[in-house]
């Protein structure tokens, strides 16, 4: 007879998501739809597109565009990494919102 020895995860693991809006320059090289699929099957970043300027000129995409994202710390990176490495400038502000009471 053979036991498994599996440790279970804890039910209540705080992950620390914080809000962030996400602004992208898109520079001809990427289409901005493929850009949103990658961010939201591949990474699992699911998102709320703020603006959106967009042209497209011969099949390729221009302008800029924000994105309300509420994502990990190592979620954030991994999103400024792909884009980085894809040249694409970005900048991520942290959004707070005050709460009135």
């Amino acid at each position: 007879m053979m036991t498994s020895n599996l440790q279970t995860l804890p039910k209540n693991v705080n992950v620390i998501k914080k809000e962030l809006i996400l602004e992208v320059e898109l520079n001809g090289k990427m289409k901005f739809d493929y850009l949103l699929n990658i961010i939201y099957q591949q990474m699992g970043i699911c998102y709320k597109v703020l603006s959106a300027n967009v042209e497209y000129m011969n099949g390729s995409n221009f302008g800029s565009f924000q994105l309300y994202i509420n994502a990990t710390q190592e979620e954030s990176q991994q999103l400024e990494f792909f884009l980085n490495k894809n040249k694409l400038l970005n900048t991520t502000v942290e959004y707070t919102c005050r709460k009135y009471s």
